[in-house]
């Protein structure tokens, strides 16, 4: 008995080292295989620049009328919200991931199964990295661009920063989850466009990417807020930095996003097991 519990604490550690050095690696080669992309890369940058001059004189002009002040915003919130929010769209990456939907077209994911590492865990790795890539090459040029033409605000309260960063983690995960699922539903559709279609459409308008949801009537960003998970992958991150709320109220923003981050990833491994089951019936 005591060489028994005297080994087994050793080999729990290693059986973690183990999975984090796997779980890096995948990642780092996420981050090396969107870093091929150079002339995508720059076309995506200088589109979210284009668009964050668009998106910037309208909400100013929007702001302007409204007296100076909309949904609770001034002009230079409004400003940060828009540079902010077009680098880290791109980050969060809320469109065109197909690469799931299209192994289970091919039957390519049946290699998938056969690998020590779960699906959701290995393609989570690789879209957390192409996330450390979209940081430093379409997050970082809107962000220096926004500055130097307009006035923009910036933190006042020392937590915002490091909060921020946090939201931004936990809203490229959600984005990552709600992606694999739609994905994962041709497991039983066979064809990804229509759900890719609807993830689209919701995920833009309800995610704040096109307007911020304080603009709306209170009940509604609030119901929206609190029964869905997209304005967790935009709205969140891009408020805790304007300072929009208290700083009690950033935080249980954070923590409903956290939240919804548990439960999206709860429904992927859910979704896979279920999956996997189906394929054993179709004799895959």
């Amino acid at each position: 008995m005591g060489p028994l519990t005297a080994t087994v604490p050793p080999l729990i550690g290693r059986n973690i080292i183990l999975w984090f050095r796997t779980f890096t690696a995948i990642t780092g080669s996420g981050y090396r295989c969107y870093s091929t992309y150079r002339q995508a890369t720059f076309a995506g940058a200088f589109t979210n620049i284009v668009f964050g001059f668009l998106h910037c004189y309208v909400f100013l002009a929007v702001a302007t009328g409204a007296g100076g002040r909309a949904g609770g915003y001034d002009s230079r919130q409004l400003a940060t919200f828009v540079w902010v929010g077009q680098g880290l769209l791109a980050v969060v990456g809320l469109w065109g991931w197909s690469d799931l939907a299209d192994r289970i077209r091919t039957g390519d994911v049946a290699s998938d199964l056969l690998r020590p590492v779960s699906p959701v865990v290995s393609y989570l790795a690789t879209d957390l990295g192409r996330a450390a890539h979209a940081v430093l090459t379409r997050f970082v040029p809107p962000v220096l661009t926004g500055p130097i033409f307009f006035d923009v605000y910036l933190p006042t309260r020392w937590p915002t920063v490091p909060l921020f960063l946090l939201s931004m983690v936990l809203a490229v995960v959600l984005s990552f989850a709600g992606r694999y699922l739609v994905n994962a539903s041709v497991y039983w559709l066979a064809d990804v466009r229509g759900p890719m279609l609807l993830w689209t459409l919701c995920s833009g308008i309800l995610a704040g990417l096109y307007f911020p949801l304080r603009f709306l009537p209170d009940w509604a960003f609030t119901t929206i807020w609190l029964a869905t998970p997209f304005p967790s992958m935009m709205q969140t991150p891009l408020d805790v930095l304007v300072e929009r709320d208290e700083a009690p109220v950033q935080a249980g923003l954070v923590g409903l996003q956290l939240c919804w981050v548990g439960a999206a990833l709860f429904a992927c491994v859910v979704v896979q097991r279920r999956a996997e089951r189906r394929l054993v019936v179709q004799g895959g």
